[in-house]
């Protein structure tokens, strides 16, 4: 599985025009599942994505995770919004080819098991739409902008 996450300070997700998640301080987090993927990446993913030290401590070093950062009186939010374009291979022509990409009825089950698994161990989710056309407002923090990859063993 694939994510880039981006330290905000402020994001939302619109759907035809209306706000379907948003948060305060916290990640914006681009989830996307490739062929081969199951839940186990998904976990771990999500497991270094809540223990990833970014956030500054009194002394303003990237030391704090999530979890242990007091983002506005409170941990910072996890905002979640599925994109198999980060699934993209460039390599070849102007055109980037999307075939690592999972299956859209893949995707869907390990998009919704990864947000399930954030919800239970975090208490700010909110998420985009899964395959909607979704329009992204943020305000990166830093700018602090992060790419993950765990890939299936084997």
């Amino acid at each position: 599985m694939h994510a880039l996450l981006q330290r905000v300070k402020y994001a939302r997700v619109e759907v035809q025009g209306e706000v379907v998640g948003q948060i305060g301080p916290g990640f914006l987090v681009l989830v996307c599942a490739e062929l081969g993927d199951a839940e186990a990446q998904a976990d771990k993913l999500l497991a270094k994505i809540l223990k990833l030290r970014v956030f500054g401590d009194a002394q303003g070093k990237m030391n704090l995770s999530l979890q242990n950062w007091d983002g506005a009186g409170s941990v910072g939010g996890l905002l979640v919004v599925s994109q198999f374009t980060l699934a993209a291979d460039t390599s070849c022509g102007n055109r980037p080819s999307f075939s690592d990409a999972a299956a859209p009825a893949d995707g869907k089950r390990l998009y919704d098991y990864f947000v399930d698994r954030a919800r239970a161990l975090h208490p700010i989710v909110q998420t985009g739409t899964f395959a909607a056309d979704m329009q992204v407002e943020l305000v990166n923090d830093g700018p602090v902008t992060i790419p993950m990859r765990v890939v299936p063993a084997g």
